[in-house]
This record gives C-alpha cells, structure tokens and sequence, in this order.
C-alpha cells in the first residue's frame, strides 16, 4: 500500500466493493523458501468477514501447511502519467512521472475446507459470474455430461480465507490540484481503456 495518506482515505466499504466486484486476486502466503502466489477467483461473503476460493491440489499453496497468514491483492485499472499533462513547466516546474492505481489488499488466515464444501463453492462462484453476463441464460453445471464434474472436482480442493484487515490505494492523484488533475485526466482519456478508466475515476476522486 501506498505510504502517502492522500491516497488511502477511502472508507473499508469502498474497498470491500471493489474486491467483491474484482472477485480476482492474487493469493499469497511465506513459503518455506520464500513468498508463494496464486491467482485465484474468489467470493466474498455479505459481511466480507471471509471468502471462499479454490485450488489445484497440485498448487503449493494447497500443498502447504495451514492455516497460515495470507494475503489477497485486488488490482484494478491502472496508467502511466507523463509530467508533460499537467501543464506548462513555467506553471508545474520540476514534476516526474509516476502512475496511478487502484489496489485493494485483504489480510487474513487462509485454512482449508471440508471436501463437501467443494460443489456449493464452484456452484456458488459460477453463479455469480454468469449472472453478470447480460443477454444470455446463465450457464450451469447441469448442462454437463453426468460424472464429469465430479471427476473435474476431484483435481481441486476448497479454501475459506478469514479477512482480517482491509487496505486500499486509490492513487489518483489527489496531491495535485483540481486544474492539474483535470489536463492529466484529459488527456488519459485518449488512451488505453485502462487509461480512460482511471480518467473517470480522477474525474470522481475528491482532492485529498
């Protein structure tokens, strides 16, 4: 997380709305050798007390010994800032470039669960995607042919990770003034999506 205070004002429920909408992280924990990471899907419960995910049961997360501390980082859109955007040097002398972001870090435990709570998990998590799909029926696992499933489930292993604490960065340049952030806004605007997204969100950030 960013040490600078500007950027990390926003309150636990716009963070926890950004992982739960993300619903994609990376998880990590210490190995014996060192950091260990995963990219994972993963479903927050209503009071974002914990998530539920999964895993190869070849990962070495699922391989190690748990429960453990653990971590889930969301990252969102993000885009590079040239200094040239916020104005002319005579006015905004002595500006480097940096980059703005959004990432949200969920600290917890991460401890493993009962098989049974394999098929709810994936029928769960599936269900939420899908139905964030316009235009079509959801799919579903019954559409599969019989014992597929349960022979794809036998390669994965469910988790539950128990949230701890919430952090967020919304780096967006909060440190600048309301005429400079708007010319770096204006001009992310005509780039990449994730550009034009992090616009928008300058747009809507307040000046910290």
């Amino acid at each position: 997380m960013h040490p600078n205070p500007a950027f990390r004002q926003d309150p636990r429920e716009k963070n926890l709305a950004f992982a739960r909408a993300r619903g994609f992280g990376i998880l990590s924990i210490n190995g014996p050798e060192g950091p260990i990471a995963a990219h994972i899907p993963f479903l927050l419960n209503d009071d974002a007390s914990f998530a539920e995910m999964h895993l190869a049961r070849s990962n070495p997360i699922a391989r190690a010994a748990l429960p453990a501390p653990a971590l889930i980082a969301v990252s969102g859109p993000d885009a590079y800032i040239s200094p040239d955007w916020y104005g002319p040097h005579s006015e905004v002398p002595d500006q480097v470039p940096t980059w703005n972001y959004i990432a949200v870090h969920l600290r917890g435990t991460l401890e493993p669960l009962p098989d049974g709570a394999l098929r709810p998990h994936v029928d769960a998590l599936s269900a939420e995607h899908e139905g964030r799909i316009a235009g079509k029926r959801p799919w579903t696992s019954a559409k599969m042919t019989e014992g597929a499933l349960p022979r794809m489930l036998r390669m994965i292993l469910p988790f539950r990770f128990r949230v701890t604490s919430v952090e967020g960065t919304w780096k967006l340049n909060q440190n600048k003034t309301p005429e400079i952030r708007a010319r770096a806004a204006q001009a992310l605007s005509r780039g990449d999506p994730a550009a034009q997204a992090i616009a928008t969100l300058m747009k809507e950030q307040p000046t910290g």
